[in-house]
């Protein structure tokens, strides 16, 4: 089975357990159970245990997983053991919030270049990164050959933006707009909607719903 195959919610759990066992690592632990992994991720350990078992034997029976092994191999699988350098398309307080943190805690994560429209801040160099004027975007985006791209710009701007991303060859989009992009088959958009996602916090909690 390749990672094309493995069920998406499978997918967005990997990354939690890479940094899980991340910090098992640090602390000099040396194997884990699937029961130990569960309580510490909030996911049972029956669907840890089928996760895992898309990418073939992990783990012995009776024994657990081996914490450098697994980790090594969510290393590669993940690519964490190589920088991926990413474009911020967008420099309003949402882009300044994600330039200030710029992935700090990830070692394999950098925003590297930074477009936007307000000559105010355009040639400048924001938190160790460098803002180009959108009107070279595509060209910086393929000098750089950057493959992914955090978009968080005015949605009335965002279908020409993502247009011109695709132009430039991106594949991943980062979607922090509320419109819903249209893009290619072979470029990946993820959508982040704060505002659904606290609006359906908030109706769990109305509806008492767990």
């Amino acid at each position: 089975m390749t990672t094309n195959d493995i069920p998406n919610a499978s997918a967005r759990r990997l990354p939690i357990y890479h940094r899980y066992l991340g910090f098992l690592h640090t602390a000099g632990i040396q194997r884990v159970s699937s029961t130990e992994l569960s309580e510490a991720v909030k996911v049972d350990s029956a669907t840890i245990r089928r996760d895992f078992s898309y990418f073939g034997a992990l783990g012995k029976r009776g024994f657990g997983y081996d914490v450098a092994y697994l980790l090594d191999f969510f290393n590669k699988t993940l690519h964490q053991d190589r920088l991926t350098n990413v474009a911020l398309i967008g420099v309003g307080n949402l882009g300044q919030a994600l330039l200030n943190y710029n992935f700090h805690v990830s070692n394999n994560l950098r925003i590297s270049a930074a477009f936007d429209v307000d000559e105010g801040i355009v040639g400048k160099i924001l938190s160790g990164v460098p803002v180009y004027p959108m009107s070279e975007m595509v060209e910086q985006l393929r000098i750089q050959q950057l493959d992914v791209a955090i978009l968080t710009i005015p949605q009335e701007m965002a279908q020409d933006a993502a247009n011109r991303l695709v132009e430039a060859g991106i594949h991943g989009i980062m979607n922090f707009t509320p419109i819903r992009l249209s893009v290619p088959e072979n470029v990946r958009v993820q959508n982040v909607d704060l505002t659904n996602e606290l609006q359906t916090l908030i109706y769990f909690l109305d509806n008492d719903i767990s």
